[in-house]
């Protein structure tokens, strides 16, 4: 499955939840009429208060406003340490335009949707387009959003939240994964095997929950573990070699993931990823601290 597909199961448990009915009949029409109906000119200052543009345009631009709020306030509720970075990948994903086209048809809107007909010919050719337009209404690939809009104003902001924190939950929790996984970092629940291991599959606690910060404090930690791991070694005078394996440096161009593995005295003592190299050391030599016997 492409990375940008986001497609999570739905069941009896986990139902797909129901479309909020818009109940002003106006701002129903009008979130369903697109620009193309009327075919009026773009390039209006502003519309005459007597004659204000019909189309879904303005609820398009309120509805992209509120649907990144809700779901940036989604994953600030449901991974509260999640970093700008990180987050702004899995929002993308989740406010991507093929899993909003899937979203859109799961609804059936596509049929309640008015517009000129040379435009609907444009909109066949392209499934990804067809839904989007039809829960999102975009003239261009910007990712607005019509439908909420117009939600948004016909019953506010709690209406709005109560059923797009419970569609995107799912969509959520599968792009953190795509995107945890991109990062080079190990599964949250890795099996009894991996935990075992003394390679750089060796998993953490930190790893295995991104909520764990056992001494979390107002202190910077990039390099505390890492200062005074090298310190105690120094002390009894041991070796100490820094391994990069570069078949375990993952992560993209401009985020690139480095893996680590310190050996101390030919035998590995930790293992860490991370966005720098001084990062990744500094999560291998978390785990050389506890081999030494001290908890910090």
């Amino acid at each position: 499955m492409p990375f940008n597909v986001l497609n999570p199961t739905f069941d009896d448990e986990n139902p797909f939840p129901p479309l909020p009915p818009i109940h002003d009949d106006h701002t129903r029409i009008q979130v369903f009429t697109h620009r193309s109906f009327y075919a009026r000119p773009n390039h209006v200052f502003e519309d005459h208060p007597d004659d204000p543009s019909p189309d879904n345009e303005k609820f398009e631009h309120l509805g992209d406003t509120v649907l990144g709020l809700i779901v940036t306030g989604l994953l600030f509720d449901t991974y509260p340490n999640l970093r700008v970075g990180p987050s702004t990948k899995i929002r993308a994903l989740i406010v991507g335009n093929a899993t909003l086209a899937a979203i859109s048809r799961k609804y059936q809107l596509p049929a309640q949707l008015k517009l000129h007909p040379a435009q609907a010919i444009t909109l066949r050719v392209s499934t990804n387009v067809q839904g989007k337009y039809t829960l999102f209404f975009t003239p261009h690939a910007t990712g607005s959003h019509s439908y909420v809009g117009g939600l948004y104003l016909d019953q506010g902001l709690t209406a709005v939240e109560k059923w797009l924190k419970l569609l995107f939950k799912p969509y959520t929790t599968e792009a953190y994964i795509r995107v945890r996984t991109q990062h080079g970092l190990p599964p949250l629940t890795p099996s009894p095997s991996e935990s075992k291991t003394t390679t750089c599959t060796t998993s953490t606690a930190a790893h295995r929950n991104p909520h764990h910060h056992p001494h979390a404090t107002g202190t910077p930690t990039t390099t505390g573990h890492l200062a005074l791991f090298n310190q105690q070694l120094q002390k009894t005078r041991r070796e100490v070699e820094w391994v990069y394996d570069e078949l375990q440096s993952e992560g993209t161009v401009t985020t690139p993931i480095w893996a680590v593995r310190v050996e101390v005295d030919g035998e590995t003592f930790g293992c860490g990823r991370g966005s720098t190299k001084k990062s990744a050391r500094n999560e291998a030599a978390k785990e050389g601290l506890v081999r030494l016997g001290i908890v910090v």
